[in-house]
């Protein structure tokens, strides 16, 4: 099975992914927890340049094409042919929203582009931890709802995404609902305001509807 972990920034994401492979693994299931863009080496590389660097909009969503390509072929599609549950901390409905609704540039283009990039795999399950835009910033940047990063430690926790106007993770946030809207079968909301446990627990209600031995 193949779970994909979705939202605008600060929902809480890469922790979730970890509370359900450990879930999954007391099970007695092999379980693959990976990123976008990253998992292999290419794709890191790929991350750290798209993730700090000025770019044209088009010039972003095909890096990180790039390095979805890479991640599906050698990582993804690999973990599902042997069994294991693939949990993914953002796949195509990421590049849908940031590039797409954010950018400007045009979603059903990128929608081709992604299931190109994507050796065809789509998730059977989203979970969209979803927040208000002025919270999960304020959770990246420590608490400020303000852009603009004065510490040092700020700089090294904040990247280009986080640096964008309020206005752009508001089309994000809008962007992930209309996939949701257009998406219902495979997308599930999960309100990401609460606390953790409270988080994980919807998260597994979820799961379990499609692997019930959970």
């Amino acid at each position: 099975m193949f779970i994909t972990f979705e939202g605008p920034e600060g929902g809480g994401k890469s922790t979730q992914v970890a509370l359900l492979a450990e879930a999954l693994r007391e099970a007695g299931r092999e379980v693959v927890t990976t990123r976008e863009p990253g998992g292999v080496a290419v794709a890191e590389q790929l991350r750290e340049l798209v993730l700090h660097a000025e770019l044209f909009p088009e010039t972003e969503a095909l890096l990180f094409l790039a390095a979805r390509a890479e991640h599906a072929r050698a990582v993804i599609r690999p973990g599902l042919e042997r069994g294991a549950v693939v949990l993914c901390d953002r796949f195509n409905d990421s590049t849908l929203a940031y590039q797409g609704y954010g950018l400007g540039l045009d979603v059903g283009q990128l929608r081709q582009l992604c299931r190109f990039a994507a050796a065809g795999l789509q998730p059977e399950l989203t979970l969209l931890l979803d927040l208000p835009v002025e919270t999960g910033l304020g959770r990246r940047l420590g608490a400020q709802l303000s852009l603009e990063i004065e510490s040092a430690a700020g700089d090294q926790l904040a990247n280009q995404m986080d640096r964008r106007a309020l206005e752009f993770h508001q089309r994000v946030r809008d962007g992930f609902l209309a996939e949701l809207e257009r998406d219902p079968g495979r997308i599930v909301r999960v309100d990401a305001t609460r606390p953790i446990k409270q988080v994980q627990a919807s998260i597994l209600r979820e799961v379990k509807k499609r692997l019930p031995a959970l």
